[in-house]
């Protein structure tokens, strides 16, 4: 509502409209006239009152009419209607309010009872249009908190997504690595691509003869153990977990994101591996279990990518180098870490190596030159 409010004051009678815009200018309001019902309607839709005082009694348009025609203007705001007649006939004033007047007053106009009225109606009408005002805010607000619903429903998703990528990338990489490639949001390293890695590969001595002849579920818990010792290795040294097959562990670096040190690591890496098995091994001999533990570690060239099907999908690793890296750690005897000459030569700075010499290993046409780890 406005401040001060507009009064539309429609009579046919000029001294009549003189004399009611002189009363309510007097006490502040704003006052614009009508001298029939047409003009009325018109004004009304052109200046929004804040509330039309209505003679009865006119040409053209009367102001029951006049009346009916506001109330049923759907696109006109609430707008408080005083009807002023000159007849005291109780079926006029019925038939007034019945089509939408909110009040009345008789001719000749009582000035206390006019303005008491008027300031009724006003009161009224402010407190109608705080109540749209609210209405208009609330369903703004709805608005914005179904967007918002919206937003946070595709952010939800998008994480969702995310958390899944994520648990689907820490299956084969260090949890920093996943996160780095789902953030970056760039999978394109997971690609068919070729590289120069170091591959580890390692298993348990004598573990064929203790599955044969223990119970399965004592095998299973021995895995369990191996398989925790190991695991968490892989991923403090940022190493690629190829598989886990039975006792059979194999881990790569320098891919799917380049390293510096790969070769460092990997010895690293499995020189821990050797110290959990060999705590693991002190309860295993007290069972009497006789296992042994033993790693190949191999540097070269491979073609590396995802392989598997929609519902399964690995990342591996494809190459001699693999297959070296295997067939060490087939040579290899409880405690040792074989490695080959390119591994050797990287990290003979940093480790301490004995020299086995050229063996002739399953599946490569030419002897391999050998060195263990001490």
């Amino acid at each position: 509502m406005r401040e001060p409010p507009r009064i539309l004051v429609v009579d046919d009678v000029p001294d009549n409209i003189d004399i009611l815009q002189m009363r309510l200018e007097s006490q502040g309001y704003e006052v614009v006239t009508a001298v029939d019902g047409v003009e009325a309607l018109e004004k009304t839709r052109e200046l929004l009152p804040d509330l039309v005082l209505l003679d009865v009694m006119m040409p053209r348009l009367d102001g029951i009419e006049t009346v009916k025609q506001l109330k049923a203007d759907a696109s006109l705001p609430f707008i408080p209607v005083i009807l002023v007649t000159a007849k005291s006939d109780t079926k006029d004033v019925v038939a007034g309010l019945e089509n939408g007047g909110d009040d009345y007053l008789t001719k000749p106009v009582d000035h206390a009872a006019l303005m008491a009225r008027l300031r009724a109606m006003l009161r009224i009408k402010a407190l109608h249009d705080t109540v749209q005002q609210q209405a208009a805010r609330l369903e703004a607000q709805a608005g914005e908190l179904a967007d918002w619903n919206r937003t946070l429903e595709a952010r939800v998703a998008a994480q969702l997504g995310e958390l899944e990528r994520v648990g689907r990338l820490k299956r084969f990489l260090a949890p920093q690595l996943a996160e780095m490639i789902v953030s970056s949001g760039d999978d394109s390293v997971l690609d068919s691509h070729r590289r120069d890695i170091v591959v580890v590969f390692c298993d348990l001595r004598g573990y064929t003869a203790f599955a044969e002849t223990a119970e399965p579920e004592e095998v299973m818990a021995a895995l369990r153990e191996y398989h925790a010792a190991l695991g968490p290795l892989v991923g403090q040294f940022e190493g690629t977990l190829d598989h886990f097959l039975g006792d059979g562990l194999m881990v790569f670096f320098n891919d799917p994101l380049p390293c510096p040190d790969p070769a460092e690591r990997a010895v690293k890496m499995a020189g821990e591996m050797r110290e959990a098995v060999a705590r693991l091994q002190v309860d295993w001999r007290r069972r009497g279990r006789e296992i042994g533990f033993g790693v190949g570690i191999a540097q070269g060239y491979a073609t590396l990518g995802q392989i598997g099907f929609a519902e399964r999908v690995d990342y591996t690793a494809i190459g001699t180098v693999c297959n070296l890296a295997a067939r060490l750690c087939d040579q290899a005897t409880d405690g040792q870490i074989l490695i080959s000459k390119r591994v050797a030569g990287a990290v003979e700075g940093n480790a301490r190596l004995e020299e086995i010499g050229d063996l002739a290993l399953k599946g490569l046409s030419q002897a391999v030159a050998v060195y263990n780890v001490g």
